[in-house]
């Protein structure tokens, strides 16, 4: 079961997620130890360089142009303030910096400054992560060449499930976009968001989706829905149990994630500022080896540098300075 594989049946990712609570953590931890350092994680810092006004109707995003939440469509930011951002995420500890962008997709013209933000960034000695949107097969290779280190497409969602949360793009053209970056060379960051309604069924569906691509994801990131009131989900939540996923179940899919992608790094990532300590401390236990750390991920509240150093201190946890598993495999 520790073996990476790609083979994965939706059957036995449903028994994992049936496992009694103390045998998937054990069987998690076992895999998680198996393969990456022992009490390291690793930080990594988001920026919204270009925030609002995409065209894309996501109905967990305060971005979209179809959401009524108040935020402020603008312009992409100078590459001189998204290179300063980077410096103080350094400093701050960070190893990662991620950019993000609400685009559906990012015009031609953009490209110039975009690379410019990753070969700066890159030159600090952090790695670098970008998200914007979908991606053509010139674009992607544009990106490679400028040393782009990771791109995240998050799936989001179960493919049975995904019409249900956007409907101006489909699941298969996340997957397009995932093969282009695969392709063009760059490392794939892709996970998605839990407690948008869904049930059991559509988490093993995620997780599947994931684990069943012909190379796991190096990195994984699994937010748990924050409902931003003006955005279709965070309406249709509100004030309703569904709004927050359950702790445990949240856990368990953490669990396995590990389990199935044995190699790639999990990332805890929205909703942990709203997590209880005991919460966070389950996530790493189940394999969760990455965070987002700063005060705001692209538009919500993120725990924040001082309160992620002080958990670290309560769990006995440090900054990760270990080489990835899948990156290490590959330069092998």
């Amino acid at each position: 079961m520790t073996e990476t594989r790609t083979d994965w049946t939706r059957e036995e990712i449903a028994a994992l997620f049936d496992l009694p609570f103390d045998e998937l953590m054990w069987e998690a931890q076992g895999v998680h130890r198996r393969h990456h350092a022992r009490g390291e994680v690793q930080l990594c810092t988001l920026l919204s360089i270009k925030t609002g006004g995409c065209v894309e109707d996501c109905g967990y995003c305060s971005q979209s142009k179809h959401a009524d939440s108040g935020l402020k469509a603008t312009k992409l930011m100078d590459v001189r303030a998204v290179l300063q951002a980077a410096a103080q995420a350094k400093d701050a500890g960070s190893k990662r910096f991620c950019m993000g962008a609400a685009w559906r997709n990012p015009k031609d013209r953009d490209m110039a400054s975009i690379v410019e933000m990753v070969e700066g960034v890159r030159a600090m000695g952090l790695e670098t992560c970008m998200t914007l949107g979908m991606l053509t097969k010139e674009q992607a290779q544009t990106l490679a060449v400028a040393g782009l280190d990771y791109y995240n497409h998050n799936i989001d969602t179960s493919p049975e499930n995904y019409e249900n949360i956007i409907s101006t793009r489909t699941f298969q053209d996340r997957l397009d976009t995932l093969e282009e970056v695969r392709n063009a060379g760059i490392n794939v960051c892709s996970g998605g968001i839990v407690g948008m309604g869904e049930t059991r069924a559509d988490r093993v569906g995620f997780i599947h989706a994931l684990a069943t691509l012909e190379r796991h994801p190096e990195s994984v990131p699994v937010n748990a829905l924050v409902p931003v009131k003006g955005t279709v989900l965070g309406d249709m939540l509100e004030g309703t149990p569904l709004a927050k996923i359950d702790d445990i179940e949240f856990v368990r899919t953490i669990a396995v994630a590990r389990i199935t992608m044995p190699k790639s790094m999990v990332r805890l990532s929205a909703g942990r500022e709203s997590m209880l300590e005991a919460t966070q401390a389950l996530c790493f236990m189940a394999g969760a080896n990455s965070i987002f750390t700063g005060d705001k991920l692209l538009t919500t509240a993120n725990a924040g540098d001082n309160a992620d150093a002080a958990l670290f201190a309560k769990l006995g946890l440090r900054p990760m300075e270990s080489e990835e598993p899948m990156r290490m495999e590959a330069a092998e």
